[in-house]
């Protein structure tokens, strides 16, 4: 007998999918999508842009905290980001979900949901993926992409005397999580909650940033410190952030910092998964919107190694941002 909410368990493979299905948005450079072995996509470039990423039950979410849509829309966020923060524009994506069977169905078909309207927010089409029964809900996207023609934008291109920029917001996922833990989330800005349970990259930028001449970009997924030491590192320079030209996301965040007893400017350089757009700009380069200085590429010399991070001219000390092997 059935349950009267029906479980993942109620339903067949067949069954899940012809659910799943009609969440999914198809996209533009999608010539055959779901229901055969392999999806067909449009790469007029020539060139195909590739990442992936995966979200774990315990590890990146948890369901007492994040409803179905919400990881659905995270998963492809920060794909999406990805390949935004090479300079490209994200045109598909295939999934790979792995769901208890004692999971309620309708959670599914929300996730799916939450994917599909973030995909299709930038007509990105959910073209394929597998789907199999486990233990926890596991969570892996691929997202691919193309360039249009344009140069690819790495990590290694910064140069000395290029201006650091970053769009998007910074700390608030990190704000959002330390509300969430520590219970504070009832009467807590909804902005910071959905900064972590929902972040909403500013995909668009990464193109926009290709287009003007970045010399290097990545998205910030792990922490502002640490994702500017990958670019300080690739590109064999040092990066200087500038604290004060991240004094307005400090204040911002200072009374969701007070409730915790936390630091905003902490959170602000090393809170990740805001999936902001971190770049480099030769110092003539008109900065493209939404992107803001808050920082400069220098030179590397005795004192200072390649591939450090400064603050205000100073080497930052403590943890840089978000390590998964990291000892803790």
């Amino acid at each position: 007998m059935t349950s009267a909410t029906p479980r993942v368990r109620d339903l067949s493979e067949s069954e899940l999918l012809a659910q799943i299905f009609p969440q999914l948005p198809r996209g533009g450079a999608t010539i055959l999508g779901p229901g055969d072995d392999c999806a067909i996509v449009r790469a007029p470039d020539g060139r195909v842009v590739i990442s992936t990423d995966v979200l774990v039950e315990g590890r990146h979410f948890r369901r007492d905290w994040s409803q179905g849509y919400d990881v659905g829309w995270r998963a492809a966020m920060a794909n999406l980001a990805d390949i935004a923060a090479m300079g490209a524009v994200p045109t598909s994506v295939v999934v790979a979900l792995v769901v208890p069977g004692d999971l309620e169905a309708a959670w599914v078909v929300d996730l799916a949901r939450g994917l599909g309207d973030a995909c299709g927010t930038y007509d990105v089409g959910v073209v394929g993926g597998d789907l199999s029964g486990g233990d926890t809900v596991v969570v892996s996207v691929t997202v691919h992409g193309d360039l249009e023609g344009r140069a690819p934008v790495p990590r290694s291109g910064a140069r000395p005397g290029d201006v650091v920029a970053h769009a998007g917001v910074r700390g608030w996922s990190a704000a959002g999580l330390a509300l969430l833990s520590a219970g504070a989330a009832t009467d807590a800005p909804s902005a910071l909650l959905a900064g972590f349970l929902r972040p909403d990259p500013p995909v668009r930028a990464g193109r926009a940033a290709g287009v003007a001449g970045a010399t290097a970009m990545l998205d910030v997924s792990d922490g502002l410190v640490l994702d500017a030491g990958r670019i300080a590192q690739a590109s064999d320079v040092v990066v200087d952030l500038s604290l004060g030209a991240l004094g307005d996301d400090v204040a911002q965040l200072a009374d969701a910092a007070a409730r915790v007893g936390a630091d905003a400017a902490t959170w602000v350089l090393t809170g990740g998964e805001d999936h902001g757009m971190l770049a480099t700009f030769p110092a003539d380069v008109a900065l493209p919107v939404p992107f803001r200085a808050i920082g400069a590429v220098r030179r590397s010399d005795d004192e200072v190694r390649a591939g450090t991070v400064l603050v205000d001219g100073q080497p930052w000390h403590g943890a840089a941002g978000w390590d998964h092997f990291a000892r803790r």
